[in-house]
């Protein structure tokens, strides 16, 4: 445990529990002002920040993603326009890079060192390092029931690139130490019932159903105007649960299919291994997973693993043919530009979600940091020495947004990724004195 652990704001956020069931409750203000604080600790008191980090592989199209600081607004390039809503919120950073990933061949290199900036092994046996949302888990994980939350909408796989890195690399990005990735998870079902502690035996009831009592005890104690915030949190936890309730059967299926065809899960493809078969209702699902997690404070460090590198997933809903990583080595095409599109809008919806969430005087997406990051910029090229990156989210009012950075110019040393990592370090607390391959944070940021 660090040794600047605060007193646990996990310990004062309150839960409802019930049968099999335990439901973590948003930030409400009349039961804030019924703990046991003091005045000058309720007053004291600050929301906690957060970090989640959502990966993209495989580059993007360098034509569209631009961003420009105009006289009022940014002015964005078409594959950045579904962040338009939240330009006062963000952050488009230009010219990063991750040293270790650069001349050490195609994907995995590139890729297993994205949040480390480790140098990585070739070979049988994995090495790298850790990533930064476990070093921030690690340190600043005791004040919430879960560290950190670890998501992904790809099956990992096994083996070997032809560069003779192990495809691990490519299939993770959260690592809990130089050997060992964190285990991700890919069923919405399984990350709804971690979150919410939701036991085997009575899955086949609402979760809202088992907490009935709870919840009118709870209205009695709110002000009215935390009742209609209790009623949405709700209903939005009902929408997440009825969606969540099909993919379940299909994944409790996905389990006896292998078993009788003597395989394993992760060796069969979607929909046959359980998950879904639209990634459009995936990835949302995942996103609304660390959207009620963060409005909760269940976790405050979260990663979501879109895709993994070397990617097999299809786009038919975009109207493009090709497979992910197919379709990368032609970069520059409309189709391309489209799929690029299509993620951007994935930390978008998230960002929405987040900014509909009141807390304290603003919102969650306030008090929290969503980074976006691809590990090269071009997939024709397999070009990582420069990285496509976003943020979004204030961090509290630790970090300035509605800005355009570019760092193409400034010399190899002060353009580091893991600069950026260490500035956020230490806005959320945690002082590091050097992270990866940075011993100095991000100018400018």
């Amino acid at each position: 445990m660090s040794s600047n652990t605060r007193p646990s704001a996990a310990s004062r956020r309150r839960v409802l529990r019930g049968t099999g069931v335990t439901l973590g409750l948003p930030w409400l203000q009349s039961i804030s002002r019924a703990t046991d604080q003091s005045a000058d600790e309720q007053a004291a008191a600050a929301p906690p920040q957060r970090l989640a980090v959502l990966f993209m592989a495989c580059g993007i199209n360098g034509d569209h993603w631009w961003a420009k600081a105009g006289d009022d607004a940014l002015e964005l390039g078409p594959t950045l326009t579904p962040l338009e809503p939240f330009q006062d919120r963000l952050n488009v950073i230009n010219g990063l890079y991750n040293r270790n990933a650069t001349g050490v061949g195609i994907h995995p290199g590139q890729t297993g060192n994205i949040l480390s900036g480790a140098s990585l092994q070739k070979g049988a046996e994995l090495r790298g390092g850790i990533s930064v949302d476990q070093v921030l888990a690690n340190n600043l994980g005791q004040e919430t029931v879960q560290p950190s939350l670890v998501l992904g909408c790809e099956q990992p796989v096994t083996g070997y690139h032809e560069t003779n890195f192990s495809m691990a690399y490519s299939s993770h990005i959260s690592w809990q130490n130089a050997t060992s990735p964190v285990p991700m998870e890919v069923y919405p079902a399984l990350a709804f019932d971690s979150l919410t502690e939701n036991t085997a035996q009575r899955r086949d009831r609402s979760i809202l159903d088992r907490l009935r009592s709870e919840v009118s005890a709870l209205n009695l104690q709110a002000a009215v105007e935390d009742r209609a915030r209790i009623d949405e949190y709700l209903t939005s936890v009902r929408e997440v649960e009825k969606r969540i309730a099909g993919l379940r059967q299909a994944q409790e299926k996905a389990v006896a299919r292998a078993q009788n065809r003597g395989v394993q899960i992760t060796h069969m493809d979607r929909p046959d291994n359980g998950l879904p078969e639209d990634i459009r209702e995936h990835m949302k699902l995942m996103c609304d997973i660390i959207a009620m997690a963060f409005q909760t404070d269940r976790t405050r460090f979260a990663t979501l693993l879109l895709c993994r590198d070397i990617s097999g997933l299809f786009y038919p809903f975009l109207d493009v043919r090709k497979a992910h990583h197919s379709g990368s080595h032609d970069d520059r095409s409309d189709d391309w530009e489209k799929v690029s599109r299509y993620y951007v809008s994935q930390a978008a919806y998230l960002a929405e979600r987040l900014a509909q969430m009141q807390e304290g005087d603003g919102s969650v997406l306030d008090n929290s940091c969503l980074l976006f990051v691809n590990n090269m910029w071009s997939g024709s090229r397999h070009d990582s020495t420069r990285l496509p990156l976003f943020t979004l989210g204030g961090l509290r009012g630790t970090l300035e947004t509605g800005r355009v950075l570019d760092y193409s110019d400034a010399g190899d040393d002060n353009r580091k990724l893991c600069s950026l990592y260490l500035s956020l370090m230490h806005r959320m607390g945690h002082p590091a004195p050097e992270f990866g391959d940075a011993d100095q944070q991000l100018a400018g940021f």
